[in-house]
């Protein structure tokens, strides 16, 4: 069996006998095989999304992938090893905007617009809060709302977090400006983490809809509140966090593709270019579209990227500064 040195050397001498100008390097950058790492447990969001991706960009290329799950540290258990790795292309990450706001607090050192080189970023949507269609305890809003009160600080929702990320501050300014506190519970495992609302570990889920698509359509899951600046066509029939009384700005969850700064230039555009002409194919946009990701224009070029990720952790830094005075302020009212 020929090695894959061989191989690449014998498509190099053929191409130089025909007149073409093909590197070592460019053929290898198109036919080898990339690990891609997902920072979460199968099954969720992020998973869904890498396993959509990758096929979308073996279609169009001659790249192939082995997916890798980490589901540790609610998505920071992944960057060490990660980072430990050459910065050689061989490896893709996925992850979302937890890593900027882990970065803005202080959780990480990863700065992901600049330790990081965006791929692109193909998903950005908007969060909302989920309870059990059938939940005898509440049916809407304003009931779980008025049972919230109720049962101060006893309702859990459970949600993949950490203190500073979208999911934890989100919930702490609803709370804030409306009056209540609940308990939030992080679940890094996905099924454990919709599992825990219908078995009643859990009163509530705050997820986004794509990811938990097929329990709205078998009506297991209802939205109660949107956290958007208007209600989405497809969800007319539920509020938004503003029409209940907030009035913070809503963070949106975005997910993209990175590999570690210092790749080989020619390897990185490479990557870039599959990576855009992935999503760009009747696939991949049928599957964004099954996940509500066109409401939103989702998609950000490499320097989109880096733009929407400093935009991310500007806004982070500004709320978790909020939220460190709200935490002393409960503290000392104790």
């Amino acid at each position: 069996m020929f090695s894959r040195r061989v191989i690449c050397l014998a498509l190099t001498a053929a191409a130089v006998s025909f007149g073409l100008t093909v590197s070592p390097a460019a053929t290898f950058a198109q036919s080898q095989k990339t690990k891609m790492i997902v920072p979460y447990g199968k099954g969720g969001g992020s998973d869904q999304l890498s396993r959509a991706m990758a096929k979308s960009v073996e279609s169009v290329s001659k790249t192939r992938f082995d997916i890798v799950n980490i589901k540790k540290g609610s998505g920071l258990g992944a960057l060490p090893e990660f980072m430990k790795l050459p910065a050689d292309g061989n490896t893709v990450i996925e992850h979302i905007d937890d890593v900027a706001s882990a970065f803005a607090i202080g959780a990480t050192d990863i700065h992901p617009g600049k330790d990081w080189t965006p791929l692109n970023i193909v998903q950005l949507t908007f969060s909302q809060l989920f309870i059990r269609s059938d939940d005898p305890r509440f049916n809407d809003w304003e009931s779980f709302l008025a049972y919230a009160k109720q049962k101060e600080k006893r309702v859990a929702v459970a949600n993949v977090s950490y203190d500073g990320s979208m999911e934890n501050l989100t919930m702490r300014a609803l709370e804030k400006d409306l009056g209540f506190k609940t308990r939030q519970i992080s679940f890094p495992n996905v099924k454990d983490r919709y599992e825990a609302v219908f078995t009643g570990r859990a009163d509530a889920l705050f997820e986004q809809p794509g990811d938990v698509r097929k329990y709205l359509d078998s009506g297991r899951l209802k939205p109660i509140v949107t956290f958007f600046r208007s209600r989405p066509s497809a969800f007319s029939d539920v509020p938004t966090h503003f029409e209940v009384g907030a009035g913070f700005k809503p963070f949106m969850r975005f997910r993209g593709f990175f590999v570690k700064a210092g790749v080989p230039e020619e390897r990185l555009k490479y990557l870039q270019d599959v990576f855009a002409k992935g999503y760009k194919t009747d696939s991949f946009q049928k599957f964004n579209a099954s996940k509500y990701m066109t409401i939103i224009d989702p998609y950000r070029d490499p320097e989109g990227s880096v733009t929407l990720i400093n935009e991310t952790i500007e806004s982070y830094s500004e709320a978790y500064q909020d939220f460190l005075l709200q935490t002393l302020n409960d503290y000392f009212k104790r």
